[in-house]
């Protein structure tokens, strides 16, 4: 993972690999909201969906935006590998919000 990454976004990531849902949980504020190709969907159903029931990882491949921006390959057992955005938006300590799509 690049040293350059926001340290939030970096346990995120941790937490998607690990299939941690109690970890990244904790690093979410209260009603925090999410989009998937533009669209807004519900956060817990969408990271069920895409990262905890299907085996998700996320390997990055670049950071900018002060770290909150990602490039990264997302890996799942329904879609298989593809390279897409992250953008995240933090709070203080909490993510408040984050945007992926296909790169």
């Amino acid at each position: 993972m690049p040293d350059s990454a926001n340290p939030l976004v970096t346990q995120f990531v941790d937490a998607i690999n690990a299939g941690d849902k109690d970890g990244l949980s904790a690093l979410l504020a209260d009603g925090a909201t999410m989009s998937d190709d533009g669209s807004d969907r519900d956060l817990d159903a969408w990271l069920d969906r895409e990262m905890f029931s299907t085996n998700g990882r996320i390997e990055i491949e670049s950071s900018s935006g002060e770290g909150l921006s990602l490039i990264a390959q997302v890996t799942n057992d329904t879609w298989g590998a593809m390279r897409t955005t992250w953008k995240f938006f933090v709070d203080g300590d909490k993510i408040i919000r984050f945007e992926t799509g296909q790169a």
